[in-house]
């Protein structure tokens, strides 16, 4: 049976890994996570292990470099320029902007896209907004939902932080129509240093990640995969199916 917990209360975009986001009205699911989402990332050209992808965590002013569009929109809307912190833009894919991050990061790296998102964990990342001010309390941390970087924050009815976990292995559903976009809760999301960063300033608060360390197992939000493709919108009712009830 569906229950409804909540509504979509933000959704946001992240086209190039680790750098700034975009906060949406409206986004298209797709097999793949949100179009657009994490389509690009610097590759570390020195790097042979499984993850070769430069992120905040290894080089935290990335957080500072934000996505911007110039001319016609490139496929799935990608951005086309790069604004710098100190606010030159640069193209995406030229040698201006490669040669500047490689500087900043110390050796070589290489802007590379992946039509099917270069995702930590998962495509989709899911957190309540209790969740975010419950974090930002107990680590004396003014709430700031950017350093969870969440593709869907969510307001739950209940209002209860980490009702997040109660999701997993069940469905969401957003929207009420029959072409509604769901995701299937895989897991819960295991939080890496960039949650210590400042989004404004990439300066480090190691109290947001103690907090989470000795109050959730180092977990907040959760994961999810794909189920139906459908259109995302700010202020959709959210629905949760239960595991056993999921899997009929």
């Amino acid at each position: 049976m569906l229950t409804e917990i909540g509504h979509v209360e933000a959704i946001f975009r992240y086209p190039i890994k680790s750098m700034g986001g975009e906060r949406l009205e409206v986004a298209d699911l797709g097999w793949h996570g949100l179009d657009g989402d994490r389509r690009l990332a610097f590759r570390r050209a020195a790097d042979r292990s499984g993850f070769p992808w430069l992120t905040a965590s290894t080089l935290p002013e990335l957080i500072l470099f934000a996505p911007v569009r110039r001319g016609p929109a490139v496929g799935e809307d990608l951005p086309t320029y790069v604004r710098t912190p100190e606010g030159e833009e640069l193209a995406v894919f030229g040698q201006e902007l490669s040669t500047e991050v490689s500087r900043r990061h110390g050796s070589p790296v290489e802007m590379m896209y992946l039509n099917r998102g270069i995702f930590d964990e998962a495509s989709i990342s899911v957190i309540a907004s209790a969740t975010v001010s419950e974090i930002g309390r107990l680590a004396a941390q003014r709430p700031d939902v950017r350093r969870f970087r969440p593709n869907i924050l969510i307001a739950s009815l209940r209002s209860v932080p980490f009702e997040e976990d109660e999701w997993v292995g069940g469905v969401l559903s957003f929207g009420e129509t029959n072409e509604t976009a769901a995701i299937g809760i895989t897991n819960r999301d295991e939080r890496c240093a960039m949650v210590n960063l400042d989004p404004s300033s990439a300066r480090p608060a190691p109290e947001m990640m103690k907090a989470i360390v000795q109050v959730r197992d180092n977990k907040a939000g959760v994961y999810g995969t794909v189920t139906q493709r459908g259109r995302l919108a700010v202020g959709q009712s959210v629905f949760f199916e239960p595991a056993a009830e999921a899997e009929r």
